[in-house]
């Protein structure tokens, strides 16, 4: 006999009090703590429980009986659905404030240094079409909202361009529109939708690993002083099996070129792997170029398919000035940028560097890092390919010398202990510590206390409408 589903309660005019990670919000009732996405702090709610664990919830908001002052109306249809913006229920200001306490909270809790007063955020002069990048996948799985479940859905409706839905690895929301960046991506994401639904192309299935679409990726380069796109890149991921579909193939993207002459770099990927990355697949060019080219404080930088560039332009230069000032440089300085992808914030600081050495784990970025110096006539940086704790050793900086200033700017999980070894062992006069999560910098920063200080802290909002922030620390050796 089935084991009978235990009925979970529903918590009665709950009033939502802070806001929790991952985006979403939190309400205390008794002894537990309940996490509610898409609710804000001041709304007072009825709350269906999803999830229970001894001393926690999980819950989604049914019915509200208050609404928060705090609370800004949502600006997508797809919100609450999608996954993504989950904080565009909450005013701006008051997602700075979040994204500040954020910081300091992790930067206490977690780091148990010292600190300085943290500098007020710098929230983005853009909050909707800010990003430069986007990936979309393709499915033929597409996910039912809660009203399409009732409809008679047919089977040749189910085919989707979106983004994945969290928790459902195989299901897909069909975007309609996204404000994440310039509305060209929505002609050309939902032009090639309808052009391969009348053509009946197949959409890949994520279980069955069968389809021919799979996924698109579209980014654009602006215009510095004109604000407008200058460049286009849309590179397309198939899955070719037979020589019908490769035809087939062509003749989309050759209606994309037909269609969009804005894209100035179209290219595909052939992928018949059983996952979308493509960094260890050729990626080929159907028309234009093979990069696009974004400019920042008239420097150049080239950006190919696999490159890394940070998402948000402007904000970045904003960022990019933050660490070049905690750099403190004068001209003498030799700086080691760990982590430096197409060596961006590397060129943006060589002018007032002796030298720049810039290290990164993917070999087409650091050759796209050294194309950057050789078109702004920059001659005095290194670059070298590898794991960042493999090249970064003490024999490195015995050959290539002791760094006075090391700029490092880690992924998410922050850097390996052998790396920090290294930083310690070379003692460098200041470090700039660049991070997207301020958890993994504290418990970084704690582990070079040994022989660093904090001296600034300066939180920039890159990504308005997420709980996502990134932090600037400096750090100076302790005297004695």
């Amino acid at each position: 006999m089935a084991r009978k589903k235990k009925e979970l309660p529903l918590l009665e005019q709950i009033t939502i009090t802070d806001v929790a990670a991952e985006g979403k919000a939190l309400a205390r009732v008794n002894d537990m703590v309940v996490f509610v996405p898409y609710v804000v702090p001041g709304d007072v709610v009825d709350l269906q429980v999803k999830r229970k664990k001894h001393s926690y919830a999980e819950a989604v908001a049914v019915k509200f009986h208050e609404y928060s002052p705090l609370r800004s109306e949502p600006f997508c249809k797809h919100f609450g659905v999608c996954g993504g913006c989950k904080w565009q229920c909450l005013k701006y200001e008051e997602q700075l404030r979040y994204k500040q306490k954020q910081v300091t909270d992790n930067l206490t809790r977690i780091g148990k240094i010292e600190l300085p007063e943290i500098s007020p955020i710098l929230g983005s002069e853009q909050t909707r079409e800010y990003r430069n990048k986007l990936e979309f996948t393709f499915s033929n799985k597409r996910w039912l909202t809660q009203e399409e479940v009732v409809q008679d859905v047919k089977y040749d409706q189910m085919n989707a361009v979106g983004f994945h839905i969290p928790g459902a690895f195989d299901k897909v929301l069909a975007i309609d529109e996204c404000h994440l960046m310039d509305d060209i991506c929505n002609h050309i994401r939902n032009g090639v939708r309808d052009y391969a639904n009348e053509q009946g192309l197949t959409f890949f299935d994520l279980r069955t690993q069968e389809g021919m679409l799979r996924n698109m990726m579209i980014r654009l380069a602006e215009d510095e002083a004109e604000r407008s796109i200058k460049e286009l890149m849309v590179v397309m991921q198939f899955k070719i099996v037979d020589p019908a579909e490769e035809v087939q193939m062509k003749q989309l993207l050759q209606y994309m070129a037909d269609t969009w002459p804005e894209i100035t770099s179209l290219m595909y990927v052939i992928n018949n792997k059983c996952n979308d990355t493509i960094g260890d697949l050729p990626v080929h060019t159907f028309k234009g170029a093979d990069h696009i080219i974004e400019e920042m404080e008239g420097l150049k930088f080239k950006v190919g398919p696999k490159s890394f560039y940070q998402t948000n332009s402007r904000q970045a230069y904003n960022l990019y000035k933050v660490a070049r000032d905690f750099a403190g440089l004068t001209g003498d300085e030799l700086v080691y940028d760990l982590y430096t992808g197409t060596g961006t914030i590397a060129n943006f600081v060589s002018r007032k560097a002796r030298q720049v050495i810039g290290i990164e784990y993917v070999p087409e970025a650091i050759e796209d890092a050294k194309v950057n110096s050789a078109i702004n006539g920059i001659d005095n940086t290194l670059f070298f390919a590898g794991d960042m704790k493999d090249i970064l050793n003490q024999e490195f900086i015995n050959q290539y010398g002791r760094p006075d200033v090391i700029i490092t700017d880690p992924p998410r999980a922050g850097m390996h202990n052998d790396v920090i070894d290294t930083i310690l062992f070379a003692e460098p006069k200041r470090i700039v510590y660049v991070s997207c999560n301020p958890a993994t910098q504290a418990r970084d920063l704690s582990l070079l206390d040994v022989k660093y200080r904090v001296t600034r802290v300066q939180p920039v909002d890159m990504f308005p409408h997420t709980h996502h922030v990134e932090n600037v620390v400096l750090l100076e050796l302790k005297e004695g």
